[in-house]
């Protein structure tokens, strides 16, 4: 389990990486989407995916690794807007930005922890495709809660499947490095 640690955290450093060099370059412009701009965000990078495991032609010269970096950006954001709200206007610096990103990665590796340890590693068994499928079938869940605003019966809520979003794209990148 310490390789995942150690594998998570590689990944997880070109994600944060990119999202730093994107905050320099636009600001925290993201900040105004609603959660349902960013679930939908998510939902084409993950049908992007599905697309490029199915088709052997490509007409776009892009990557599978790129999106699932979406992937778990765009879920960091929406957790960061489902605790700091909305906002009209950008408002977060650079700093204050990572701060957050840090905070829901931690939360976010821990869950993955505490869950590897009682499945075993079982996502190492795990095809790439499989856990694309999985993001999906997430994304179609927290799209159902959007349309329930956000009610749940028995359901866990829309941060925790952000956050399995989260782990399954890292445990994909991991098996594509």
């Amino acid at each position: 389990m310490q390789e995942t640690s150690k594998q998570y955290d590689a990944v997880v450093e070109e994600c944060r990486n990119l999202f730093i060099k994107k905050m320099s370059d636009y600001g925290s412009a993201w900040r105004i989407l609603r959660l349902p701009s960013l679930t939908d965000q998510i939902y084409i990078k993950s049908q992007r995916i599905r697309q490029l495991q199915e088709n052997e032609v490509r007409k776009v010269d892009e990557g599978i690794k790129p999106e699932f970096i979406g992937i778990i950006n765009y879920s960091i954001m929406a957790l960061v807007q489902l605790e700091k709200g909305v906002v009209e206007n950008p408002d977060l610096s650079t700093e204050a930005a990572t701060l957050l990103y840090d905070k829901h990665l931690k939360i976010t590796k821990d869950l993955m922890l505490n869950k590897n340890h009682d499945y075993g590693e079982a996502w190492r068994d795990m095809r790439v495709s499989s856990l694309t499928d999985l993001i999906l079938q997430k994304l179609l869940r927290v799209k159902q809660i959007e349309d329930n605003k956000g009610k749940t019966i028995v359901s866990e809520g829309i941060d925790a499947n952000y956050q399995d979003m989260i782990n399954y794209a890292i445990f994909a990148m991991i098996h594509l490095a």
